[in-house]
């Protein structure tokens, strides 16, 4: 039975199995298990209960890596990491990351939990912490058969979802090959190298070994969530809540005296896209919150405006809108009457719901002007594509996928507007890498009120930051864009997530000295403020 799993584990090009050695000293044996199908599996007794086949956990994981080419188990973070190959251009790329490899670290926007400074609690687990969360992580998974209720991913439906947080962990180390080249696999290991200190590669055979020294760390006081913001270097982070939540973590943390700066930020889709099931309701709680008559166009203006004037009150510098598009409108009044009327009711076409987002937009714009909020656009994303994953665990579950997004023609009456305003900051973010030069960066290089936000979810990664610096720069410059920008939920992750964009952000400086087209001198400056001033200046962190 060990030969004819070896032999599926790994397969030539060719198709003829051929058998990985390394499974000779596999640590885990093969049962029989007592199931009807009386299917062979992995079972990693006592401590990892069996896998299913059916959901598409098999034992190929474990055994993928080739014979051909000797495994170091041992994990090294290279100084040299995303810098050139070229030497001379390495060297610059080194004297400019020291200038800023320990400056602080401005997260303008994420989607962390701020009850964990509220509380500061010691995280739960390993698999709580590092997987649930990131559907970075469990997107990869499900894309090779790992079904999502194994990975412990909450289901809306009432399905029975894994709770051992030992089986979760030893799923995703089991298939850590499946991260090799990604993003995800460069925050990882710079976290568990530089947060717990581990320096084996993660796998089948070490996953145990992994998961207890966690679990170990994670009792300790220095590995709280305000002591590893300390640690971090955070200046400032800013968190994401609906316009309706009560900020009652954000009271706790002010209250609690910590001197951390952790700040929220007016997400305003819940109250402004018709499209969602719940929006009536939650223009209803709207009203409750506010005393306005929000089934009225002005009322439901003021009421907008009011919950802003709270969040701002809480430290918020910042509003998002996560749009399915940049399309902006400029409507009249008795048009927005006549479509909140019908948004309400639930009877508005897929058009007009798009003109009311759209106008939405613009109204945002007008706000932001009076309340000084920055205003970020993240459009271009069809959200929730696999309708199965949607209905079984509700939304924003990996299965997002980025489209085609127009610029020019969409921001047009919001810019014709508002676009000549310098007290306006309107941060635009995009999933079309397309747009950068033939769109985004001409429109941020004529318009005051227009930045560029930082390379995005699927973007955010070496080669999507090599991308965006080479797409706009010369258009637009480096200071119409507005520093790095994690937005994560994974916590452990951010100081990760800068090292990659500033040394991303060097290598691309060295090359331009190396080019003799910037002094070195120049770079340096032009390096301190890519990874920390021009964030903090954009989104008014004063």
């Amino acid at each position: 039975m060990r030969k004819r799993l070896t032999q599926d584990v790994s397969r030539r090009s060719s198709g003829r199995p051929r058998t990985v050695s390394r499974l000779a000293n596999w640590p885990y044996h093969l049962t029989a298990l007592p199931r009807p199908d009386n299917v062979f599996q992995v079972d990693c007794a006592p401590r990892v209960p069996p896998e299913s086949p059916a959901r598409g956990a098999g034992t190929a994981a474990a055994g993928s890596e080739s014979e051909d080419e000797p495994m170091s188990d041992v994990v090294t973070l290279h100084e040299d990491r995303l810098f050139p190959s070229e030497p001379g251009e390495r060297t610059i790329a080194r004297r400019l990351y020291a200038e800023v490899r320990e400056l602080p670290i401005i997260s303008p926007h994420g989607h962390t939990e701020p009850a964990w400074f509220a509380d500061d609690e010691p995280f739960a687990d390993p698999a709580a912490l590092l997987l649930v969360p990131d559907h970075y992580v469990f997107r990869m998974l499900y894309s090779q058969g790992v079904a999502l209720e194994d990975l412990g991913v909450p289901a809306e439906d009432g399905r029975v979802v894994e709770r051992n947080a030992r089986a979760i962990f030893f799923r995703f180390a089991a298939r850590w090959h499946l991260f090799r080249g990604t993003p995800t696999r460069l925050w990882i290991e710079q976290a568990l190298h530089d947060v717990f200190g581990i320096r084996e590669r993660l796998s089948a055979a070490s996953a145990d070994r992994i998961y207890d020294q966690i679990v170990e760390a994670l009792t300790r006081p220095e590995l709280r969530p305000r002591a590893l913001f300390e640690r971090f270097r955070i200046e400032v982070l800013a968190t994401t809540e609906s316009p309706l939540d009560p900020l009652l973590h954000h009271q706790k943390i002010r209250d609690s005296g910590w001197p951390g700066r952790i700040v929220p930020t007016y997400r305003a889709d819940p109250v402004v896209d018709p499209e969602l099931a719940e929006f009536a309701a939650n223009v209803g709680q709207l009203a409750a919150l506010t005393g306005e008559d929000t089934a009225s166009w002005p009322g439901y203006l003021r009421a907008l405006a009011d919950r802003r004037r709270f969040f701002a009150a809480w430290g918020a510098t910042a509003t998002d809108h996560g749009h399915r598009s940049a399309t902006t409108y400029d409507l009249s009044p008795a048009e927005c009457q006549k479509l909140l009327t019908g948004a309400l009711a639930g009877r508005l076409s897929p058009g007009e719901a798009e003109r009311f987002r759209g106008h939405m937009l613009v109204e945002m714009a007008r706000m932001s002007l009076d309340d000084g909020l920055v205003m970020q656009l993240h459009p271009g994303s069809f959200r929730n594509h696999n309708p199965a994953i949607c209905g079984r665990f509700g939304r924003d579950k990996g299965a997002d996928i980025p489209t085609a997004t127009d610029y020019v023609h969409a921001l047009k009456p919001l810019l014709d507007r508002f676009g000549n305003e310098p007290k306006l900051t309107l941060i635009v973010f995009t999933l079309d890498e397309s747009s950068y030069s033939r769109e985004l960066a001409p429109l941020a290089g004529h318009y005051p009120a227009l930045r560029l936000g930082a390379p995005w979810w699927f973007h955010d990664s070496p080669e999507g930051m090599r991308r965006f610096r080479e797409h706009t720069s010369e258009t637009a410059g480096f200071y119409n864009t507005v520093g790095f920008n994690d937005d994560t939920r994974a916590f452990l992750s951010i100081p990760g997530r800068h090292d990659v964009a500033r040394r991303m952000d060097c290598a691309f400086l060295a090359r331009l000295v190396a080019d003799h087209r910037l002094d070195e001198d120049e770079a340096r400056d032009v390096a301190v403020d890519l990874a920390y001033r021009l964030a903090k200046r954009a989104y008014r962190f004063v």
